[in-house]
């Protein structure tokens, strides 16, 4: 039995890490939240429109999990004050406009 729980909660625990961060979130959404709270600060480091520190060719955000903890990272250190479903809405923006993880 205990062997029957471990392996349950070890399929679990996998099914969560494996799955798109932004798999429930809005693209729609995502981008409203974005243009209000992020483009300021990239812009302010990369020029024009900040959309540069997504295209660089040395992009540090390089799978799902990066992209899901990068911005939960800028919502802390901005204050943008944003719940985790909010967090899901801009990974879904960013993903569908620049990323493009499956």
């Amino acid at each position: 039995m205990k062997t029957l729980m471990v392996l349950f909660a070890t399929a679990m625990l996998s099914i969560g890490v494996h799955a798109a961060p932004f798999a429930k979130g809005d693209p729609k959404t995502g981008k409203t939240l974005h243009d209000k709270a992020c483009i300021n600060c990239h812009a302010s480091m990369f020029g024009g429109d900040g959309s540069g520190i997504y295209t660089r060719a040395d992009r540090k955000t390089q799978t799902a999990q990066q992209l899901a903890a990068r911005i939960s990272g800028c919502n802390a250190n901005t204050g943008a004050g944003w719940f985790p479903e909010d967090e899901a809405h801009v990974a879904a923006y960013l993903n569908q406009q620049y990323y493009k993880f499956k």
